[in-house]
């Protein structure tokens, strides 16, 4: 069992494969849907690793890949970039989910 990067920057990709860490770098909705799909169906992985630009580019297969199956496991990982998130973005979920300031 195996890691997949679905990536939409090649030096994602150079980084991960320097890990050991095979995948794919891909732009369009269409092509992550379709890197998606190969992925679940191949036997040899057990996670994928995808970039969040593209999971925000078709969330919804996403969240349903999650959902619905329990293989291959799916991480949504930054890119050089960095995360699309605030600084205290977990502060506020967490004040958002019981209501308690930390």
């Amino acid at each position: 069992m195996r890691f997949h990067l679905i990536s939409d920057n090649v030096d994602t990709q150079v980084g991960m494969r320097l890990a050991g860490i095979d995948g794919v770098v891909v732009h369009e909705p269409e092509e992550v849907r379709r890197a998606l799909t190969d992925a679940v169906n191949r036997e040899d992985v057990a996670v994928i690793l995808i970039t969040e630009r593209l999971l925000s580019l078709c969330p919804e297969m996403v969240y349903d890949l999650k959902l619905n199956r329990k293989h291959p496991l799916i991480v949504e990982i930054p890119d050089r970039h960095g995360n699309g998130r605030t600084k205290d973005s977990i502060t506020r979920y967490v004040r958002e989910a019981i209501g308690v300031k930390i």
